[in-house]
């Protein structure tokens, strides 16, 4: 049966990249977006929500699918009031998985990041944990946490940060062996595909999967 799946985030890198494949995916017949900005695309599968996400909850009426994929995140140099932060990255994954628990919806994947704690001396690591840990307590039925490490791809707006990071791990991902494999940098493409794959596979029994993982799974589908 045709499902309908939901878009947090499709106009940023990674959610982008899913959007396109769920587009192109005979599996979905509706995607549902919710975002600030339009992702400016026509297609007959798509159904745009221009809202404000800080009141995601007003919106539980129009939350209805049978898969929502949260794509949300900043950076510390584009909302460095902590927060703002706090709010986009935390308390939105966070509302998203509360009206999944209310409308009945079963399957609930978010992209994290490598290293999220909540209890981490890093900011950023520890709201990623924060959040992690309250979007399991909502009890979804099927819920995958993604952890990527560093993102790669062609973004719309310049990180100068991300640039000397990627040109730093294309040359140490190479050492990057055994266990260390999580901590190379995997693509936005690799990601989507990804959390597609684990989308159709309710049999999964992992919450939480690390890059490496995450990288297999793209791969191997």
């Amino acid at each position: 049966m045709p499902k309908t799946a939901i878009i947090l985030g499709a106009t940023g890198l990674t959610g982008g990249m899913l959007l396109q494949q769920l587009l192109d995916d005979d599996r979905y017949e509706k995607i549902k977006l919710f975002s600030r900005n339009s992702v400016k695309i026509e297609d007959p599968k798509l159904e745009e929500h221009l809202i404000d996400l800080f009141k995601l909850e007003e919106h539980k009426d129009k939350f209805t699918a049978d898969e929502v994929f949260c794509c949300v995140g900043t950076t510390k140099s584009k909302t460095p009031d902590h927060e703002t932060y706090t709010k986009i990255d935390r308390g939105i994954p966070i509302a998203a998985a509360k009206l999944c628990k209310e409308n009945n919806i079963e399957t609930f994947l978010v992209v994290s990041a490598l290293g999220a704690n909540p209890k981490s001396r890093v900011f950023y690591n520890r709201t990623k944990g924060k959040m992690e840990q309250e979007v399991l307590d909502q009890e979804i039925k099927h819920t995958y946490i993604l952890q990527p490490s560093l993102i790669t791809g062609e973004r719309k707006e310049s990180r100068s940060f991300e640039k000397v990071g990627k040109i730093m791990l294309n040359f140490i991902n190479p050492f990057f062996l055994g266990t260390l494999r999580k901590y190379k940098s995997i693509s936005a493409e690799s990601i989507a595909k990804a959390m597609v794959a684990i989308a159709n596979s309710p049999e999964l029994d992992v919450q939480r999967i690390p890059s490496d993982e995450i990288k297999n799974i793209a791969h191997n589908n």
